[in-house]
């Protein structure tokens, strides 16, 4: 082999081995730029599951609370349905009171001029009948008139009060009692102790129990008694009193349409 062709092939070798080297460094350079590439997709890849995963998240949320919502409304909806009955049951109610309020009214038309028709006659029975504790059953009348004119008191009231004034007058009839008062005699007035039996007897006698008289209910007057009543009568009072045991005594009664 000739000297030219040895240095040709040194320089030939050189020139591959270069080019070798070049191409070795043209594949390198093409190998990062595919893992740059390969990072850069992955990292996006990453980036866009991360998005999906997000968005997966946030339709999970909306869903549960579109559930939330649909379930608030299934029980808003009944809630509603139930107050509505409520409603429906008040007015129903109204209507009834308002029935009601317009019949009290119609019945209050009615009631007041019943009492005042009640008082009158419970006065004239007063007036007719025996007039143990007279002034307090007139007095008590007189009341009863005054509460008539009262606008502060109620309807209902006023004819508590007439009942219960009626209820007095009959306890009149079962009651055994003794007080002392003034006695019209017609010419004087005397300071006397006064026993009823109900309305069966109603009897006085004077403080020094020296003189005694029986209510005479025909001729509305005071009828004096004879000695004989006097003991029987200071026992009288005195068991109304509670200072005697009750026991039997004997006091005059006057009958009905007896002279």
């Amino acid at each position: 082999m000739s000297k030219l062709s040895k240095k040709s092939l040194i320089a030939s070798t050189i020139i591959g081995a270069l080019a070798f080297s070049a191409s070795n460094f043209a594949a390198a350079d093409v190998l990062t730029d595919l893992q740059k590439a390969e990072a850069q997709i992955f990292k996006a890849s990453n980036k866009s599951q991360n998005k999906i995963s997000n968005i997966y998240e946030q339709t999970q949320d909306l869903l549960a609370e579109y559930r939330n919502t649909v379930d608030e409304g299934d029980v808003l909806r009944g809630y509603n349905d139930h107050v509505q009955l409520m409603v429906d049951d008040q007015n129903a109610n109204i209507k009834s009171l308002e029935t009601q309020i317009a019949g009290i009214d119609k019945t209050k038309q009615g009631v007041v001029p019943l009492m005042y028709k009640m008082i009158d006659t419970l006065e004239k029975f007063v007036d007719l009948d025996v007039p143990m504790n007279i002034d307090a059953r007139k007095d008590r009348i007189a009341g009863l008139r005054d509460v008539m004119g009262d606008s502060d008191v109620s309807v209902s009231e006023q004819f508590r009060l007439v009942l219960e004034a009626y209820e007095i007058e009959a306890n009149y009839g079962t009651v055994f009692a003794a007080y002392q008062a003034e006695l019209d005699l017609g010419d004087r007035m005397v300071t006397a102790d006064f026993v009823h039996m109900g309305r069966v007897s109603f009897v006085a006698q004077s403080l020094d129990m020296k003189n005694a008289w029986v209510w005479n209910n025909d001729k509305r007057s005071w009828d004096e008694l004879g000695d004989e009543y006097l003991k029987p009568i200071t026992d009288a009072i005195r068991m109304a009193r509670n200072q005697l045991p009750k026991d039997l005594t004997k006091l005059p009664v006057f009958a009905a349409g007896a002279k």
